[in-house]
């Protein structure tokens, strides 16, 4: 009889044990379901961009400082643009001569060319006329040994010499009456092609002397004073942006299924200002606690990182600046 007690007693602690883990464990696993809320810290992101110039040059003026407020489109800086300017000018010119270079090609001989061209052919065929005439003759008095036969192979040579100046000026006239080949104007058009593109890329090589804010923000840092040579892509300035402002911020795994993308949220900071925003970004990977972050469960347990985009029309929040972020949990909202 003792011994059927000890084994039913054994069995029941068991079970209480047992009970009251499976309790504890679903206390731990969903501390918020009474709560409503999920509560989390992090800290303010705000993005920051390094400006620059695309070009080298020397700098002629750095038109704000740090703490100013900037919109996008604001001129900030500019570089010395004489250099620049003259680059512009040159390729122009070399624009309009390769211009001009293809419309005499399009234009063909003009009139006077032509009229020259067949002027050259009338005298050579005359001069044709001439040497077969003399040629002839020759010939005559070869046969009656009255002249040399020197004269004679002379006589021939000439006529031979009037052929081809008569050949090469009917030549020149056709070609004066044909116009360039097309291979010529092929080549002369794509000369001015790359001509235009030299002058198109100086144009914003000289553009690119002055510098412009590309997005709304404040200046955080000024790096270079006027006068500085700069090399392309060197910061100059360091633009913290003002929209948007992020809440970086960690979730704990057993958490994950109690939020959503998209899910409005209450940002708190310890001065007691209250911000609305909303979860932007949920990261699929998890990863350990980092040291920057608190949390209220071991260091070494697994967390999500979480962007929530925060509203802040007055530019409040700062970079670094803790908060507490508060996630409904109510299903019913």
């Amino acid at each position: 009889m003792t011994r059927h007690f000890k084994r039913y007693g054994l069995i029941a602690i068991v079970i209480v044990f047992l009970a009251a883990a499976i309790l504890g464990w679903t206390r731990i696993q969903s501390p918020h379901e009474e709560q409503g809320h999920i509560e989390v810290l992090g800290n303010v992101d705000v993005r920051q961009v390094n400006l620059g110039f695309k070009i080298p040059g020397r700098l002629a003026e750095m038109k704000v400082e740090e703490g100013d407020q900037v919109a996008a489109g604001d001129v900030i800086a500019a570089l010395e643009p004489v250099d620049y300017d003259n680059e512009v000018k040159l390729a122009q010119a070399r624009v309009a001569r390769s211009q001009a270079a293809l419309n005499v090609l399009l234009a063909g001989a003009r009139p006077q060319e032509i009229a020259q061209a067949e002027a050259l052919l009338a005298e050579a065929e005359a001069a044709l006329k001439v040497a077969e005439s003399t040629l002839s003759r020759q010939i005559y008095l070869a046969e009656r040994d009255i002249a040399s036969h020197q004269a004679h192979e002379e006589a021939e040579a000439r006529r031979g010499g009037a052929v081809a100046q008569r050949d090469a000026a009917s030549e020149g006239l056709e070609l004066a009456r044909i116009g360039p080949r097309a291979e010529d104007i092929d080549q002369a058009r794509s000369v001015l092609a790359a001509e235009q593109a030299a002058f198109a890329l100086a144009e914003q090589r000289a553009a690119d002397t002055v510098l412009t804010a590309p997005n709304d923000g404040v200046i955080l840092t000024r790096v270079r004073e006027p006068g500085s040579i700069i090399g392309a892509g060197e910061t100059i300035y360091t633009l913290t942006l003002t929209s948007p402002v992020w809440v970086r911020a960690y979730i704990e795994e057993p958490d994950l299924d109690l939020i959503q993308a998209g899910m409005d949220a209450e940002i708190r900071t310890d001065s007691g200002h209250v911000y609305h925003g909303q979860i932007g970004y949920i990261s699929p990977v998890a990863e350990f606690t980092p040291k920057t972050v608190e949390t209220r469960s071991l260091r070494t347990s697994l967390v999500y990182r979480m962007r929530i985009i925060a509203e802040d029309p007055e530019n409040r929040l700062k970079q670094g600046m803790p908060v507490t972020v508060l996630l409904s949990t109510d299903r019913t909202h």
